[in-house]
């Protein structure tokens, strides 16, 4: 509790993009634009899955999970940066960054395990597609969604609670768009070794192991995949899971890039630039993949703007 009470910051400085003076406008507004489109996409990716019958399977109710998702997490981080630029005050309380970090770290925990959930749902489709409503029903689905979500709430709390005991003394700049829990460490004049072993631990619970579930999932689907006969057959199974696919790769691959790069690449501008794309372009990219290749949301985009027309009308 002593620790606590040494905290001598009572608001941080976040610098955002102030080492690029001249393309902080620029990459505002692109920012903004992005935003603004990932919003109204899942909004309507949302609305689409809730509002058509036919769209009432397992695999949609975790894709309205992931919208969910798509629209809660840059909601915690680009609103404050936006704000920022526009009214030219970059500071944050420092109750408000704790709840900035919680929430952006319990989202993120959640989205893992919910791509876990989703290859899984793919692997009963592709590996068992007789019994996948008997295994898919409804409870089972609640329940994988739900632990998600606890799990990324809950993973959260120590992480926060160790964080907001630092001694920040330094200097209260934060050289991010966000608080990044990187960044802060670097502001602490406490000992950092709990809390790099806290994450340690958290990053395999959180990290590795719904890696390894996704990864095991995917074994099970293309070993399936290669035992059908017939090149149709395999390009129609494949299909059903590429759009989760490629939304793996990119939230893998963007955390991989973020988190597991070796000390001697670490740069301000590069996690900054990493962070921006995981918080702003992915959730945006989300429904489009989705929905490219998917012709019963085609099909249920023009059946709910056909009756839309006909009450216009």
């Amino acid at each position: 509790m002593g620790e606590r009470n040494q905290t001598s910051v009572r608001e941080f400085i976040l610098l955002g993009f102030s080492e690029h003076p001249l393309l902080q406008g620029l990459i505002c507004g692109t920012v903004l634009l992005i935003y603004l489109i990932s919003m109204l996409g899942n909004f309507v990716f949302l609305t689409l899955m809730c509002a058509d019958p036919h769209l009432h399977k397992p695999m949609y109710f975790f894709l309205s999970n992931l919208s969910i998702l798509d629209i809660c997490c840059p909601s915690a981080t680009l609103p404050k940066m936006l704000g920022n630029f526009l009214t030219k005050n970059k500071a944050i309380s420092f109750r408000a960054c704790m709840s900035q970090l919680y929430f952006f770290e319990s989202f993120t925990s959640t989205e893992l395990f919910l791509l876990s959930a989703m290859a899984y749902d793919r692997c009963v489709a592709i590996c068992n597609p007789l019994r996948y409503s008997l295994i898919m029903n409804r409870s089972i689905c609640v329940l994988l969604a739900a632990v998600s979500w606890i799990i990324g709430f809950v993973n959260a709390l120590p992480l926060i609670d160790l964080v907001s005991q630092f001694y920040y003394c330094e200097s209260n700049e934060v050289n991010h768009f966000f608080c990044d829990i990187a960044a802060l460490m670097k502001l602490s004049c406490s000992d950092v070794w709990r809390l790099e072993t806290l994450i340690f631990a958290e990053g395999t619970i959180t990290g590795f192991i719904p890696f390894l579930l996704t990864l095991i999932s995917y074994i099970f689907i293309i070993s399936s995949i290669l035992r059908i006969r017939g090149t149709e057959g395999r390009h129609k199974a494949f299909s059903t899971c590429t759009s989760h696919l490629t939304s793996v790769s990119l939230f893998y691959g963007t955390l991989l890039c973020i988190y597991m790069r070796p000390a001697s690449m670490y740069s301000p501008a590069q996690d900054k630039l990493f962070s921006l794309l995981y918080t702003a372009l992915i959730p945006t990219l989300n429904p489009i993949i989705y929905s490219l290749r998917n012709r019963e949301i085609k099909n249920s985009f023009r059946r709910i703007m056909g009756q839309t027309r006909m009450l216009v009308n």
